[in-house]
C-alpha cells in the first residue's frame, strides 16, 4: 500500500471567473493538501452547461490524488478550497466559480447524506468520463466496469478540448 493510502479521482468544473484560472487554481490547491499527493491530472476541457442553461460553458478536468485523508475529511478539505475560491451554493446545476466532486475513492462504495462514491452520473457526463479517460483508463468504475469501457459508450455531447 502507498504510503499516501489510497487514490481518489476528482472532478473539477468552473464557468465563473475566469473558469480556466479557477480550475488551475483548484489543481494546485489540491497538491497543498494535507497527507496527499497530486499524482496526475487531465488536460482541460470546455463542455456545454448540465443545469439551467443561461450560463456560461464550464471548464472541466479530473485530478488523480494519492491520499491518506478518509473520505469525509477530504470533502470538508475539497469544500473549504471551494469556499476559498468564491463558490457559493444555490440553484442547483448553476453556475460557480470552483466545483470539485470526489468521484472515486479507491474501489470504495460509499453513500451517505454528504457523499456518494462513485459520483452518481458520473458514466453518463462526458466532462467527467472522457478526461476521467485521459488520466486513468483501467480504473473501475464499482459495479459498471472499467472507465475506459464506460467513456466507449458516453457520447462526448459538444465537450471539446481546450487548446493549452
Amino acid at each position: 500500500m502507498s504510503p499516501w493510502g489510497v487514490q481518489v479521482y476528482v472532478g473539477l468544473g468552473s464557468n465563473l471567473n475566469d473558469p480556466v484560472a479557477q480550475v488551475r487554481q483548484g489543481l494546485r490547491a489540491l497538491a497543498q493538501l494535507p497527507r496527499s499527493r497530486l499524482a496526475q491530472a487531465s488536460r482541460l476541457y470546455c463542455s456545454p452547461p448540465m443545469g439551467p442553461p443561461d450560463q456560461p460553458d464550464y471548464i472541466n478536468a479530473v485530478a488523480a490524488l494519492d491520499t491518506a485523508l478518509e473520505p469525509e475529511p477530504l470533502l470538508d478539505a475539497l469544500q473549504a478550497i471551494e469556499v476559498r475560491q468564491g463558490r457559493r451554493r444555490g440553484v442547483r446545476w448553476g453556475a460557480r466559480t470552483l466545483d470539485l466532486d470526489i468521484l472515486l475513492y479507491g474501489s470504495r462504495c460509499l453513500s451517505g447524506p454528504r457523499l456518494n462514491v462513485p459520483h452518481p452520473g458520473l458514466d453518463q457526463r462526458a466532462f467527467v468520463i472522457h478526461p476521467l479517460a485521459e488520466i486513468a483508463p483501467e480504473a473501475v468504475v464499482p459495479g459498471r466496469g472499467t472507465v475506459a469501457e464506460l467513456a466507449r459508450h458516453c457520447p462526448k455531447g459538444g465537450l471539446q478540448l481546450l487548446d493549452q
